[in-house]
């Protein structure tokens, strides 16, 4: 039997009056960000709603062990913006939403305090749906959809649709070999030497399809027993000490997968590879980074348009998962990074900016549609 108890009310988290916080989330236009509190089971949390312009919002729940309130909220508004930008991107009928848990999940993760979350999630009533992400598996979900149905990215024993990371990237792939097509002429990784940086989730799921393509991977993570795991699984891989031992040796194909920021502009200013292509959110570090890259002729794939499988997979699931038709939807990535890198030569501008303009303009068609009245 189910006892439904009174939903929880969003408890502010203090935060400085005039603080870099408050500052950032005034900027940035965000629609909504709710600051979660409940001391009894530890959680603080941070909800970021960027825009609803094309439905609910859409994105993981990242739990980390972020050093101050700040840095948390600024992490959760650049990745709620990015999902807008990635779901209108992907088609998709959902707008960008993310949130983040603060604390070290190996050690503060519960059973209570992943309900008292879903609880917060169920206070927006729909305004936003959570999935997994970096720190959050589909087991955790489990776990939040006991208290709030507004929930995706279940486990399949729980009537999901499973581990999104293996669409994600098979939409890297894809990407990337759309990439590979605007850079080299051929959209075949055959023979290319590919970094893979991070491969706990989406890289380690990348490794097998650049082998059957006959790409030679290199692979670095700061976690060992993932790199381990991937070397037992696969032959044809060699591992590095370390991402920056990997950027210190020549590259064709570089493929950030793990956290945001990848692209310092020291790294675009040293970077040998020809092409990047990666699955980790929120890549370019700085505004200037997606010029640099430019002018240097390394041609990089926007990630919120290459690594948006998983987010078409969770939002497949809402709907009655159907492997085959999520799949079918991921493979056409290939051609929206298609359309994107042509775009930007085409305007003469970054492929990030390119890949901006097309979300907006979706945003801002579709999302106006509201205009005419339903009864």
């Amino acid at each position: 039997m189910t006892t439904t108890l009174p939903a929880a009310t969003p408890t502010p988290v203090p935060v400085p009056a005039a603080g870099p916080g408050l500052d950032t989330i005034w900027a940035q236009g965000h629609e909504q960000v709710v600051f979660c509190n409940d001391p009894d089971s530890g959680l603080r949390a941070v909800i970021a709603l960027y825009s609803t312009a094309l439905g609910p919002g859409l994105g993981g729940t990242r739990f980390r062990p972020y050093p101050t309130l700040d840095d948390a909220v600024a992490d959760v508004l650049d990745l709620s913006k990015a999902m807008a930008y990635k779901n209108s991107l992907a088609g998709l009928d959902h707008g960008g939403g993310k949130a983040v848990i603060v604390g070290d999940p190996r050690r503060d993760k519960s059973e209570p305090l992943l309900r008292a979350y879903g609880r917060f999630v169920a206070s927006l009533a729909g305004r936003y749906v959570t999935a997994c992400d970096v720190g959050t598996y589909v087991e955790d979900m489990d776990v939040v959809a006991r208290e709030c149905r507004w929930v995706t990215g279940r486990s399949e024993a729980d009537g999901g649709a499973g581990d999104s990371s293996v669409l994600t990237a098979l939409g890297v792939f894809h990407g990337m070999r759309a990439g590979a097509l605007v850079r080299w002429g051929r959209d075949s990784l055959a023979g290319l030497v590919v970094g893979v940086s991070g491969v706990g989730k989406v890289g380690r799921h990348l490794v097998p399809l650049l082998l059957a393509e006959g790409a030679h991977p290199v692979v670095a993570d700061v976690e060992d027993e993932a790199v381990r795991r991937v070397l037992e699984a696969n032959d044809g891989v060699r591992a590095v000490a370390s991402t920056e031992a990997m950027l210190a040796k020549p590259l064709d194909v570089y493929s950030p997968c793990a956290l945001g920021h990848a692209l310092t502009p020291e790294v675009a200013r040293s970077l040998t590879a020809g092409l990047v292509c990666g699955g980790a959110n929120n890549q370019l570090a700085t505004p200037e980074v997606g010029e640099l890259l430019r002018a240097r002729d390394v041609l990089y794939c926007p990630d919120y348009c290459v690594n948006a499988g998983g987010v078409i997979q969770v939002a497949d699931e809402l709907h009655g998962f159907s492997f085959e038709r999520a799949r079918a939807r991921t493979e056409r990535i290939h051609d929206t990074t298609l359309a994107v890198l042509r775009a930007a030569a085409a305007e003469g501008v970054p492929p990030d900016e390119a890949a901006d303009r097309l979300a907006e303009r979706r945003m801002r068609d579709v999302g106006g549609l509201s205009r005419i009245h339903l009864a």
